[in-house]
């Protein structure tokens, strides 16, 4: 739990110092100073599909997997970024290759990707990640794929 207390810290001090002129020419040129003077890195970045903006809202979940565990196959209605915080998880959306993505490592999930697989990769390691939805309409962040209408299907 400290390390999600740690990562809400700092994207909330992100978010309150990005008038600073200093910290907001580090985000233009992360790379404008020495590895160990940066205090701000990307860590991911992804084009996000249009939005309407009407009712936009960011929405950041945890979810902790045991050794073995995964989720069914499922869908979410808008961008998801995750973040591994703790293990190794294996993933794939439908139409792309399986990934591990470590501890300190970020996926994207496009709107309405099924999501195939979402595991743990350890069979005796608990690994946990960071699910940061990007929505501009209401609607369950997650539906088990049985229920969601494939192309082509009614």
């Amino acid at each position: 739990m400290k390390s999600v207390a740690t990562l809400l810290i700092g994207l909330t001090v992100l978010l309150i110092g990005a008038g600073e002129p200093a910290l907001q020419a580090q985000l233009q040129n992360p790379t404008a100073l020495p590895a160990s003077k940066q205090r701000v890195k990307v860590a991911f970045s992804h084009a996000l599909p249009k939005l309407d903006g009407s009712q936009l809202q960011a929405t950041v979940i945890q979810v902790n997997y045991g050794p073995g565990e995964s989720s069914y196959p499922h869908s979410h209605p808008c961008a998801v970024i995750g973040y591994v915080l703790e293990g190794t998880i294996r993933t794939q959306v439908k139409g792309e290759p399986e990934a591990l993505v470590r501890a300190g490592e970020s996926f994207y999930e496009p709107p309405n990707g099924v999501h195939l697989v979402s595991a743990n990769a350890s069979q005796t390691q608990p690994a946990s990640l960071l699910a940061f939805f990007v929505c501009d309409h209401t609607a369950p962040l997650s539906t088990d794929v049985s229920t969601v209408a494939q192309p082509g299907e009614k």
